[in-house]
């Protein structure tokens, strides 16, 4: 199980309370959204709202309340029902027909939130040791990120669907910044990386460790729409110079010829608030890492190392780092050295997909406010491109 002494623990009654306000946001996130609205999946990658608030309360469910005495589930198949990949609770079914899943009913799964978040109550009121809210806050960190997911899965979902309707009319969007164009420079050296002891960190992004950097440079700000349309412009996704070999191959394949929500007259693109005028000096979103690499070699720049992320982020002088896109890095998902997944199945949320992904630093404007830190390590396929993903540009000194 997690290692308590590792983590510092916040009190029962913060942990509860966190808790309570997390599974809240959640629900009102749904808030407006019919039962089929829930029940769609409009691509493999992504998932039903639907599912997100059953598996969220999965998670709590398996891991938290099934080790407790006298444990009796709200519904015996459930366990296998929104189990999502790990094999050490048993099988699942497969992700790609999770929208097919048409029963339970969307009541049945709010019902099902109602009751473990009931039993979550009456065991944080009862006291609870350092490894159970360690548990539990694990627990609403993974919720968070299942948030996140709501929001991108659904706009995918309504911008697939034929009369593309809006979420809402004030959901989040990535602001411009009055910060000016320009590099910040760093000497480059023996620097430390990854969370320590102090407060909740996944456990990818541990142990702290020391790396060494050549000197660098770091963009001030996120590419903007204008920046990458002068790109597309320029013919950017019609010369193979400046696009890794796998990726070439999807231009060709997906007839790629810009970011996955702009209208082919590159002056719209579609947002949880349907179309809306493509803003210029707002930044670039919903870019793969093969497109963003490819930005990066045609403006004679590079995408930053996680290390240079990290380390330029933590030193100050940048914007847009939490608020506006997550922020492809070069950088491999690879565990840190001495890094060790736990024997549990808990071991299997992270460590197991240390294969074919690369990592993103930041947050997005869609993230969970609270959510993100420095050492955060999200990762994705170098091919996704439904994320709300953008790039930050680096460059040898």
């Amino acid at each position: 199980m997690l290692n308590p002494a590792a983590i510092d623990v916040p009190p029962a009654a913060a942990v509860a309370n966190r808790f309570n306000q997390v599974r809240a946001a959640t629900v009102a996130l749904a808030e407006g959204l019919s039962p089929e609205d829930c029940q769609v999946q409009s691509m493999p990658d992504a998932s039903p709202v639907k599912w997100h608030l059953a598996h969220t309360t999965w998670f709590f469910e398996t891991f938290v309340l099934a080790a407790q005495p006298g444990h009796r589930p709200f519904d015996e198949g459930f366990e296998y029902l929104f189990n999502s990949y790990y094999n050490g609770v048993g099988d699942q079914p497969v992700r790609a027909d999770r929208g097919l899943t048409t029963r339970p009913l969307l009541e049945r799964v709010l019902d099902y939130r109602a009751h473990i978040d009931e039993r979550m109550a009456a065991l944080l009121a009862g006291g609870a040791d350092g490894n159970l809210l360690a548990l539990v806050e694990l627990g609403i960190n993974h919720e968070q990120q299942h948030q996140e997911l709501i929001l991108t899965d659904i706009k995918h979902a309504f911008w697939s669907n034929l009369l593309q309707p809006a979420y809402s009319a004030d959901a989040p969007v990535a602001d411009p910044t009055d910060t000016k164009p320009g590099f910040v420079g760093h000497p480059g050296g023996l620097a430390l990386i990854g969370a320590d002891a102090e407060g909740f960190a996944f456990d990818n992004e541990r142990p702290r460790h020391r790396v060494w950097l050549e000197p660098f440079e770091i963009s001030t700000r996120l590419v903007t729409n204008a920046e990458y349309r002068a790109f597309i412009d320029d013919g950017g996704y019609e010369r193979h110079s400046y696009w890794l070999s796998d990726a070439w191959a999807l231009v060709a394949e997906h007839r790629w010829r810009w970011p996955l929500y702009w209208r082919a007259a590159l002056d719209a693109e579609f947002t949880l608030s349907g179309e809306q005028p493509l803003r210029g000096d707002a930044p670039v979103t919903h870019l793969s890492f093969y497109e963003a690499d490819a930005y990066a070699r045609w403006a004679g720049a590079r995408l930053p190392t996680e290390a240079e992320w990290e380390t330029a982020a933590t030193a100050g002088g940048l914007d847009q780092l939490y608020d506006a896109a997550w922020q492809w890095t070069g950088s491999a998902y690879l565990g840190y050295p001495g890094f060790r997944p736990s024997r549990d199945s808990l071991g299997e949320y992270n460590g197991k997909f240390m294969s074919g992904q690369m990592v993103l630093r930041g947050g997005s404007c869609l993230t969970a406010p609270g959510h993100t830190r420095a050492t955060y390590r999200n990762f994705f396929p170098p091919s996704a491109r439904w994320q709300c993903t953008g790039l930050r540009l680096a460059r040898d000194a």
